[in-house]
């Protein structure tokens, strides 16, 4: 079973990909594109060309996981865009996410912050 902590790195693809790829496919974008060995624990999250699916790529220590969200209706109305090839989410944007949602309105505070003791 997986289970996305606050402490995971999770990087999103920003290009959509070809789905007909497996994981080894998957893995080979994550180390040649996004830069990123997928052998770390690192959740990657890929789009398909049409916006209706979701991948997410995981190696767990022991074999990958490879987990499908294709929404019956419609497409992901949120997905970044730019020069970039991978974007960082936090933990909780990824579960926004996989609800169809936009990460970035949350409004949630960040994962770390300092605090300074009253006096």
């Amino acid at each position: 079973m997986i289970q996305v902590t606050p402490q995971m790195k999770i990087l999103l693809a920003v290009e959509p990909q070809d789905f007909r790829r497996g994981i080894d496919g998957l893995a080979r974008v994550c180390r040649e594109e996004l830069k990123s060995d997928p052998f770390q624990g690192t959740v990657f999250v890929f789009k398909n060309r049409r916006g209706t699916t979701l991948r997410l790529l995981l190696f767990d220590g022991q074999g990958y996981w490879l987990c499908t969200k294709r929404l019956s209706g419609g497409k992901f109305l949120w997905w970044p865009t730019g020069p970039e090839v991978s974007r960082p989410l936090q933990a909780h944007e990824l579960q926004v996410l996989l609800w169809n949602g936009n990460p970035s309105l949350t409004g949630a505070q960040p994962a770390w912050r300092r605090v300074t003791p009253a006096v």
